[in-house]
């Protein structure tokens, strides 16, 4: 039995094409078979797509690792979950599980891990096997199509709500409104912000439109205005308590260093292969924290299916969905900036 896939079948830019595969047919004892509804094209996807990305990928690989589904078939040992279940999976295809980073619930830092759609076949797929560990019940009155965002809106939980120190009245900065940036600003705004801000360029106005829908007070549009003197103006003039960089690149940080208040934090999401270039001595002056967050683990993706089932979060105006047969439209379109985020249907 073969389904469509779209496969990374090589290196260099645009080596991407629909190719009929084998469905996933030997279930280990505790694995789940998939059959997708939803699958959200992640920024790291167009990366491979142009072979631009900075982390190791196996190919040829099935893209996708957002994705939401229908169970079709469960090993022998599963008790969870049974055929007929509205589910989404977690990321981490393979974890050792005997680290201690997996023996702690921290998984998603175990050093052996392997991604759906990058080191292990993805969800850009009529169906995909994952294990059932890492699978969660998806809420009735969410569809598959929010379901698919949970992976993304997870992301920004664990930074802003599990790794930032984020109090009611604080003075927030987020820098990049891609889907990331945009989903911190609907999780910051859970926290009553005094100030809640948005840092893009004029060629992210469709996506900055949606920031002031998710609560964003403000946005700063980096190329026509002064990022730090617009940052700094609010307040007492010693800038936010918390910047998310969202974006990554050494320009962003140097401009999080500037900017964070004496005492604030910075908390970097986005990834940047490029040297920093510039000397973080200001972060040592101002007593500043600078830390990195990584993905997420299990309690967070129930925190956030529960916040989606009671409409406190929504991702769903910052996507547009497509047929699986129109994957190419998905990434250029999302890669030109129309809009946030892309999701493709395998079987709609």
């Amino acid at each position: 039995m073969y389904m469509r896939a779209v496969i990374n079948y090589s290196s260099g830019p645009g080596s991407v094409e629909i190719r009929d595969v084998p469905i996933p047919s030997v279930l280990g004892p505790k694995d789940i078979l998939i059959q997708v509804k939803a699958a959200g094209v992640c920024g790291s996807d167009l990366h491979m797509y142009h072979d631009i990305q900075g982390f190791p990928v196996k190919r040829p690989v099935t893209l996708g690792h957002e994705y939401s589904g229908i169970v079709a078939d469960v090993g022998t040992e599963v008790t969870l979950f049974q055929s007929g279940d509205r589910v989404v999976s977690e990321t981490p295809a393979y974890v050792c599980e005997t680290c201690i980073y997996c023996r702690t619930g921290h998984y998603n830092l175990c050093p052996n891990r392997r991604g759906f759609g990058v080191l292990e076949d993805g969800a850009m797929a009529e169906y995909v096997k994952t294990r059932e560990a890492i699978v969660h019940k998806v809420p009735d009155n969410v569809s598959f199509e929010k379901a698919a965002m949970t992976e993304p809106t997870c992301v920004a939980y664990n930074a802003v709500a599990h790794h930032s120190r984020i109090r009611p009245g604080d003075h927030v900065v987020v820098i990049g409104p891609g889907p990331i940036g945009l989903m911190c600003v609907q999780i910051a705004k859970l926290f009553s912000p005094g100030q809640l801000m948005i840092v893009g360029t004029s060629k992210d106005k469709n996506r900055l439109e949606i920031a002031r829908q998710f609560g964003a007070d403000s946005v700063i549009v980096a190329d026509e205005q002064d990022v730090v003197k617009e940052v700094m103006s609010y307040g007492d003039g010693f800038g936010p308590d918390l910047v998310l960089d969202a974006v990554g690149i050494s320009v962003t940080l140097k401009q999080s260093v500037e900017v964070v208040r004496p005492g604030g934090q910075i908390t970097k999401i986005g990834w940047g292969p490029s040297p920093v270039g510039f000397s973080l001595d200001p972060l040592i002056q101002k007593a500043a924290r600078l830390q990195g967050s990584f993905s997420h683990n299990y309690p967070m993706w129930e925190k956030v299916l529960l916040m989606m089932g009671k409409g406190e979060i929504d991702p769903l105006p910052m996507t547009k969905v497509y047929d699986i047969d129109q994957w190419q439209q998905a990434f250029v379109e999302m890669d030109s900036l129309a809009h946030a985020k892309s999701i493709i249907q395998p079987n709609p």
